[in-house]
């Protein structure tokens, strides 16, 4: 369905709003009535009203959701360095400062056989760390930092955006500082040759295009 010739709303906008009305029920033949009624008003208030009026930012798109599971024997006080233990070598570069220690401050503790969504928003344009979080309030997000990460990485690696780095934010006082003063956020890289790379971005830094947004929402 071409967004742009049947609907005034954005591109990404339009693909979040047809894949929430595909998982309530609603066939494409219904969708397409909506989203050509005049001047899209039935799309826009239906959009609304599923979103719960959720404001939306074109600065990201959604390209993808999966579902993961907090596995039965997680323990989130050892979580990243049993993590680190087990899976490092199957990363190209693992950042050794990704640990239980570093992250301890974690705002959301993980508890086994919790479920949650996971949405991807590529970043569009240049934001900041400020717009993400926003943008991660305005979808009803829980913060789940590395810890979200590594669960992503190792249950749906093959989901996760290529050529970029998927980013799994927390609050700023909740990420580990460096050596500068830095605010360290926790990122999953996956190249178009099969490798991957768990690093630390900048809270104080600039998310430009080749970045996308981990939201990890309760289903």
């Amino acid at each position: 369905m071409s967004t742009k010739s049947v609907c005034d709303l954005s591109c990404g906008a339009m693909h979040e709003f047809a894949l929430v009305l595909d998982k309530a029920g609603f066939d494409a033949e219904l969708i397409q009535r909506m989203v050509n009624s005049r001047g899209n008003k039935q799309a826009k208030a239906m959009y609304a009203a599923l979103t719960h009026g959720a404001q939306v930012d074109d600065r990201f798109e959604l390209v993808n959701t999966f579902e993961i599971v907090v596995p039965e024997d997680y323990d989130h006080s050892k979580r990243l360095d049993s993590f680190g233990k087990e899976h490092r070598k199957a990363f190209y570069y693992y950042n050794d400062a990704i640990t239980d220690k570093n992250y301890a401050k974690a705002t959301t503790k993980l508890e086994a056989g919790r479920k949650l969504k996971v949405k991807v928003f590529q970043i569009k344009e240049k934001v900041t760390s400020e717009d993400c979080m926003d943008k991660l309030r305005s979808e009803k997000a829980i913060l789940v930092g590395a810890h979200g990460a590594s669960l992503a990485w190792e249950q749906k690696k093959e989901e996760l955006p290529v050529n970029r780095w998927s980013v799994s934010f927390d609050e700023k006082d909740a990420l580990w500082k460096d050596a500068r003063g830095d605010h360290r956020v926790p990122r999953v890289g996956r190249d178009s040759d099969g490798d991957f790379e768990f690093g630390l971005g900048y809270f104080e830094g600039a998310w430009l295009d080749d970045f996308c947004l981990l939201c990890f929402c309760d289903e």
